[in-house]
């Protein structure tokens, strides 16, 4: 009896022990009395959601089904064929991915989770702010390049007018005292010719008094008419334009968008040099197309290059192309190139940290200044990039600012990025050596437009050339960029309502013979005048006119930051 009641007590003990020992991670939870039951769980895969059926008796999986119709063939499908089997084996979520098809593993991998703990993994996943983890250096440059590309195509129009575009790469990156990526962020802004048939494409006509342009309105690959030549349109469409980045979900690239696959570069590229990322370029993507290679390809070119890969090499790009599979330099724009002008245009922070980055782009449509001398108006789109770090509280530590100004050839400042419109509108007045009278008309033709477009340059880019008053635009933008330092974008937003003109976005002086802004000035204390003498010994260009509004971009590169957790040591 005494031996029956020791063993009892074992077996109690043993099934206490057994009870209070918590779950392995991934294990499913226990359903009674060896029921059998059906879960079901979804996930986002490369292509769109993938799903799993998941068949359970008491806590054993017994068999799992998944489903993805948009995962790539031969990329996601080797998960969607492989893994099941996986959490079978494993009887838990808890399994490694299929090399080569991460996405689409991960997608998996989250709907078993989901199936077998939905209140812990809920679907619709929860928004979370978008986190890059940790950056730590010991030194920590910044560096900003724009990379310009004008594009024949593609093709032409069901009236045979031919396509064409303006693509610029924005390239924004982190550098450590190696020369190695800390961070990167890309953008680019693709403008076309309104016959372009893609949906959220920007468009501009050309100038006002051109011919106006052939029209795709509801994107059928059919022209629909001719856009109206006014300027109403062209303040309009420049007005609209966005960067790739800012079309976000709508621009769909094959099974995912631009911003999902320049995402996965961007984290492939972190930890290289600008030469590594060239290499890397120039050995594992296609000489035709700029494109990563793949296997099965029908380009003999493409074929001979993959296949004298190794099979690590060969396995490194497949997983690369299950998140990203578009071009890094073709019409589209030269990302490379935007890298490595970031690169080139590095300069040291002197900063101890920062929690989070963000870039924003501000586009703005000018009619002016003027005329030319023979009454045909002068027109201008400015662009002005703002890239930017912050604090934990919302104090920028870090602000680069830079400027694109493209004008009608009939302005006569030296150094001036010039746009005649397409190809077949004319051409435009053109003023070729600077003293306000015009020397003729641009040439209309497809050379001059590649020529005109190559040659753009940031006013960075066009340093002690671009001459404002007694000093460059650029140390003006210097100037105010170290006035901001410490500041919040609300603190910057309010400074500006305070202390700048009303009618020109000017900080306010001593002296003005506009009465409204004269009213501000003397309502300011003795303070506040001798703070504003300061800020324009420095600068007194507009933070906000027709050449562009630099508040808007700075205010955007707030609304689009991501954390970054930046520790320089």
């Amino acid at each position: 009896m005494k031996k029956i009641l020791v063993l009892l007590l074992a077996a109690t003990m043993s099934l206490g022990l057994f009870a209070c020992k918590g779950k392995e991670a991934g294990t499913p939870e226990e359903t009674p009395g060896g029921e059998t039951k059906t879960l079901t769980g979804t996930g986002e895969g490369y292509g769109g959601e993938v799903k799993v059926t998941v068949t359970m008796e008491g806590d054993t999986i017994k068999e799992v089904v998944a489903e993805g119709a948009s995962e790539t063939q031969g990329i996601g499908t080797p998960a969607l064929e492989q893994l099941p089997a996986k959490f079978v084996e494993a009887n838990s979520w808890d399994v490694d991915v299929i090399a080569g098809a991460t996405w689409t593993s991960n997608g998996l991998i989250y709907a078993m989770k989901n199936a077998l703990d939905p209140t812990a993994n809920p679907w619709p996943m929860a928004e979370e702010e978008e986190e890059e983890g940790n950056v730590e250096a010991s030194d920590v440059f910044f560096g900003f390049g724009v990379a310009n590309m004008p594009r024949k195509g593609p093709g032409a129009d069901d009236k045979d007018v031919q396509v064409w575009s303006i693509n610029q790469v924005l390239a924004g990156a982190l550098f450590d005292g190696d020369g190695k990526i800390l961070h990167l962020l890309v953008d680019q802004v693709e403008i076309a010719s309104p016959n372009y048939d893609g949906a959220g494409m920007p468009h501009i006509s050309g100038w006002p008094g051109q011919t106006g342009y052939n029209i795709d309105d509801n994107h059928d690959a059919k022209v629909d008419g001719v856009t109206d030549n006014t300027e109403d349109l062209f303040l309009k469409e420049v007005s609209e334009w966005m960067t790739k980045r800012q079309r976000g979900s709508e621009y769909k690239m094959g099974m995912s968008t631009w911003e999902e696959q320049m995402d996965s570069y961007q984290k492939l590229f972190v930890g290289k040099t600008v030469e590594e990322v060239e290499e890397w370029f120039t050995k594992y993507t296609s000489d035709l197309n700029g494109r990563p290679l793949k296997d099965g390809s029908d380009k003999p070119e493409d074929k001979a290059k993959y296949d004298a890969l190794t099979a690590d090499e060969k396995a490194m790009l497949a997983d690369v192309t299950s998140g990203a599979t578009m071009s890094l330099n073709d019409g589209h724009g030269n990302i490379v190139e935007a890298i490595k002008l970031a690169y080139e245009n590095r300069e040291g922070l002197e900063i101890t940290e920062a929690e989070s980055r963000g870039f924003g782009v501000s586009f703005m449509p000018r009619v002016g200044p003027g005329k030319d001398d023979q009454d045909v108006q002068v027109y201008s789109f400015n662009q002005v990039f703002a890239s930017t770090l912050f604090d934990q509280d919302g104090k920028i530590v870090s602000l680069h600012v830079d400027q694109m100004e493209v004008a009608t050839p009939n302005y006569d400042g030296d150094g001036m990025p010039h746009f005649s419109g397409w190809p077949g509108q004319g051409g435009y007045n053109y003023d070729e050596n600077h003293d306000a009278k015009v020397d003729g008309k641009t040439e209309d033709t497809e050379e001059n437009f590649f020529s005109e477009i190559e040659s753009w340059k940031t006013k960075r880019e066009r340093g002690s050339d671009y001459k404002m008053g007694m000093s460059t635009w650029e140390q003006q933008m210097d100037a105010y960029e170290e006035l901001f330092i410490g500041k919040t974008v609300d603190e910057i937003e309010a400074w500006f309502e305070k202390y700048t003109s009303d009618l020109n976005g000017r900080p306010l002086k001593d002296g003005s013979d506009k009465p409204e802004d004269k009213a501000k000035y003397d309502a300011l204390t003795a303070e506040d005048k001798a703070m504003l003498e300061d800020v324009t010994s420095g600068a007194t260009m507009s933070l906000n006119d027709g050449h562009g509004d630099l508040i808007a971009a700075i205010r955007a590169s707030y609304e689009n930051r991501i954390t970054i957790n930046l520790s320089v040591k």
